[in-house]
């Protein structure tokens, strides 16, 4: 009788512990799938975690106004509330003049609704430190609002952050409206010998047209004097927050700043949500939020109307990237509005860590310079992998609605397309670590309401485009297709209005296969095939669009390359 009442015993722990066994595995199997659609293994990102203490600016001797200079008070509060363990910071209705706010760990600032904090434009406040800037190691003035080293960082509430960039930035006349223009003039600054561009003073003159910059970094300088010498140069991103884990912002505006928005630098546990991203159209770099070399990221139901690329991951630039070796990873990017920007969703062109795992879903691009940008050139390095991008919607986008440019030369699409547009290089050189590599993204559910053109994808002779599906395409468009240099592209269920005769200009493309793609062209030259390193290529007509007919092969393809 005893040796029963043990079995039994025994049998109801081994179910005990069987369902407890199940539930874990339930729980870690539910983690895996926290954000749904999302095609890799991915946990829930974290959200900082910040005690129960609150302060007021107020307390700390803060005066409303727009007059008085702030900075002390903001100081005070947060070291106030972090000799607590942290808390909350609240930023009344009001306008709040301030120079760097200096964040510390386990700290949310809360700007209510009505709340404006407008960063001095007194350069004299933001002293130079070493920092990274464009992907790469340098010295830069310091952020209007800084944090290195932090843990749980929050940034809540429906107030304005506003950065005071009109006073850092050059700005090019071309941009500008004739009142727009003839304010600055009056305003001081120098004008370039053409007239076409002005500068806040003539150091930052000196500084940008002399010397060997890179972009907007000086490489032949080497000490902090030598920085010190050109600091009204050194504009720094609005938002730098660097080295951190599970950083939230959820609310506020944050705009006008002096070269890139908001700056999330190596963060481990990042959300973006609920916020209003402005830039006036002109500024220049004026980049939305840029996301660098973190892992865990969020970004969703936010808007974005800037004057570069709105939503940008990066992961640092040439060899200074690659020495980091950190790349960009597991990131969901969904449920945002795009208005004016060099591009909707932007990967690179700082890329040399690398960038994998990213799923982008449900966005809208109104009148975006591009809308899904992909860009490096050789000596970046890095590797872009496993990118899945589904449900983007765009409409009047001026040209290239989506765009793989592998000869990315630091100037927007406009101004590429001005010069007389993308052309084929064929020059081959060693493959290294210095090669950068895209491979492996699908593309799917996307609809084009208005582009200059559809799609352009160009990889590089020594390293092609390897491995993109783009699928359920619905385009109208003055230009359809161009591929060049690609491996392993796939179009199928795509309907294309195309204006131009020519839909689909194909160099060097190898194991492409376009499948139900329909064209309205009557051109019996809609499709153009070129490059003695093409490779089957598969054409599969449709009821209304027949390939065989519509395709001309140049000389210098091989012969049993292309088949219908």
């Amino acid at each position: 009788m005893k040796k029963n009442k043990i079995n039994l015993v025994c049998i109801a722990l081994t179910v005990f512990m069987t369902i407890c066994s199940k539930n874990v595995l339930a729980q870690n199997s539910k983690t895996e799938v926290a954000y749904p659609g999302v095609q890799f293994k991915m946990a829930k990102v974290k959200e900082p975690i910040i005690p129960k203490n609150t302060v007021n600016i107020k307390d700390f001797g803060a005066v409303n106004g727009g007059t008085v200079l702030n900075t002390k008070a903001f100081a005070d509060a947060i070291n106030a509330v972090s000799k607590k363990g942290g808390g909350k910071v609240i930023i009344p209705p009001g306008v709040w003049l301030t120079g760097p706010i200096i964040l510390k760990s386990n700290i949310e600032l809360h700007a209510q609704a009505g709340a404006l904090i407008q960063f001095s434009p007194n350069k004299d406040l933001y002293p130079i430190i070493e920092t990274s800037f464009e992907g790469l190691n340098t010295w830069r003035c310091i952020s209007p609002i800084y944090g290195k080293n932090l843990e749980n960082v929050a940034f809540t509430g429906k107030g304005v952050y506003d950065g005071s960039g009109q006073v850092w930035r050059m700005v090019k006349k071309g941009k500008l409206t004739e009142s727009q223009w003839k304010s600055f003039v009056a305003s001081g600054g120098v004008l370039n010998d053409k007239k076409e561009s002005w500068y806040p003073s003539e150091q930052y003159f000196k500084a940008a047209t002399s010397g060997n910059a890179d972009q907007n970094v000086r490489l032949d300088l080497k000490t902090k004097e030598d920085y010190q010498a050109i600091r009204d140069f050194l504009r720094p991103v609005m938002v730098s927050i660097q080295n951190s884990k599970r950083v939230l912002f959820d609310g506020p505006v944050f705009q006008n700043s002096p070269a890139w928005n908001i700056h999330p630098l190596m963060i481990e546990d990042l959300i973006i949500r609920n916020v209003s991203v402005r830039n006036p159209w002109y500024s220049q770099n004026g980049d939305g939020l840029d996301v660098e070399s973190c892992k865990n990221v969020l970004v969703e139901n936010s808007s974005f109307d800037v004057g570069d690329d709105a939503i940008c991951i990066k992961s640092g630039k040439d060899k200074d990237g690659r020495d980091r070796g950190v790349p960009c990873e597991n990131l969901v990017i969904r449920n945002n509005i795009v208005y004016h920007g060099h591009g909707g969703v932007t990967v690179g062109s700082e890329m040399s860590g690398g960038v994998k795992n990213m799923y982008v879903a449900n966005c809208t691009f109104m009148g975006t310079d591009v809308g899904l940008r992909f860009k490096s050139n050789r000596g970046r390095g890095g590797i872009v992998d496993n990118i899945y991008i589904t449900d983007i919607f765009m409409t009047d986008i001026p040209s290239q609605a989506i765009s793989f440019d592998l000869y990315y030369g630091g100037k927007s699409i406009a101004e590429t397309l001005a010069e007389g547009g993308n052309k084929i290089n064929t020059t081959v050189v060693p493959v290294d670590e210095k090669t950068p590599q895209f491979k492996n993204i699908i593309i799917k559910n996307i609809t084009i309401n208005g582009a200059y053109q559809a799609v352009f994808l160009q990889g590089l002779p020594e390293m092609n485009l390897e491995n993109i599906a783009i699928s359920n395409l619905t385009v109208k468009a003055e230009r359809g297709f161009s591929i060049i240099d690609a491996n392993g592209i796939k179009i199928s269920n795509a309907k294309l209005d195309i204006e131009a005769p020519n839909v689909f200009e194909i160099y060097n493309g190898k194991n492409l296969s376009i499948k139900n793609t329909e064209f309205n062209s009557t051109s019996p030259k809609a499709v153009s095939i070129n490059g003695e390193a093409c490779k089957n290529i598969e054409l599969v007509s449709t009821q209304n669009s027949d390939f065989s007919k519509k395709t001309v092969i140049g000389d210098n393809v091989p012969k049993e390359a292309v088949k219908f």
